[in-house]
């Protein structure tokens, strides 16, 4: 048996990592296998560039503090390796980041997460990422209100011109 130290201890780490998932705009649960140190060391920098941490962590430490979250439907994805990646700036750019990596490398898969607090399935997860990014959706949305603002100035010029030969 376990001491009551110990135990208390656990307790706190669980209680932590709880509230930092709350906190979280993304959790992303990934299983690790077949990457060897180099790779996971670029990732974690990878990771950290995009202000989000990387975490290797035990699997019933994450489904307690899940449950403490009263977030549901991750417990099936804590089997084998797990690392847990955290954000609470922004959930697309660490992602990317991670889908990217796992298109490089078979073994790496996310397993699923949440995002700003709805939990969210791997193909969920994936086709989120395979968005653009906020600027680039931005740029096109301006482009795009451009065009029509530069239609309205070329047909009320028209209009103009219509109405000085008359």
């Amino acid at each position: 048996m376990a001491s009551e130290k110990i135990l208390n201890r656990k307790k706190e780490e669980v209680t932590k990592l709880a509230n930092e998932i709350k906190e979280a705009k993304l959790v992303l649960l990934v299983d690790y296998r077949g990457i060897n140190v180099e790779d996971v060391t670029n990732l974690r920098t990878t990771v950290r560039n995009t202000n989000a941490s990387y975490r290797v962590m035990k699997n019933n430490i994450v489904r307690r503090a899940l449950a403490e979250a009263e977030l549901n439907g991750l417990e099936e994805q804590l089997v084998g390796p797990t690392a847990v990646i955290m954000s609470n700036e922004d959930y697309l750019e660490p992602a990317k980041a991670i889908y990217e990596f796992s298109k490089k490398n078979d073994y790496y898969k996310i397993k699923g997460g949440v995002v700003e607090g709805k939990v969210m399935t791997a193909e969920e997860i994936i086709t989120l990422a395979k968005l653009p990014s906020r600027e680039t959706l931005l740029s096109m949305l301006a482009g795009a209100l451009l065009g029509n603002i530069s239609k309205l100035a070329v047909a009320l010029e028209q209009v103009r011109l219509q109405k000085e030969e008359a």
